[in-house]
């Protein structure tokens, strides 16, 4: 594990979690054990990009360049978010 890792986690869905596009309901949902999540729409561009690999900096790096956003600002709400998404299982920081 390197400095880099421990600075900024690389965040994955939580264990029998799935993220995927409900036909039926017409919008983005988190499928877990009993339960399901449906995120608005910038939780969904935030979990579009949790692929195991990329670390919370650099997913918040990718949003910001696209949305021509403050990263600083950008990286505060995605620690944000994936800590709430987490403290409910659907996400492993």
């Amino acid at each position: 594990m390197t400095a880099d890792t421990l600075a900024s986690p690389i965040p994955t869905l939580g264990r029998g979690h799935k993220f995927r596009f409900d036909q039926v309901r017409g919008a983005w949902v988190i499928l877990g054990p009993e339960r399901m999540f449906v995120p608005d729409e910038h939780a969904v561009e935030v979990l579009k990009l949790i692929d195991g690999t990329r670390s919370v900096d650099a997913i918040a790096a990718d949003l910001a360049a696209r949305f021509a956003a403050p990263a600083e600002q950008i990286r505060a709400d995605v620690q944000t978010m994936l800590a709430d998404l987490a403290s409910r299982g659907a996400v492993k920081l």
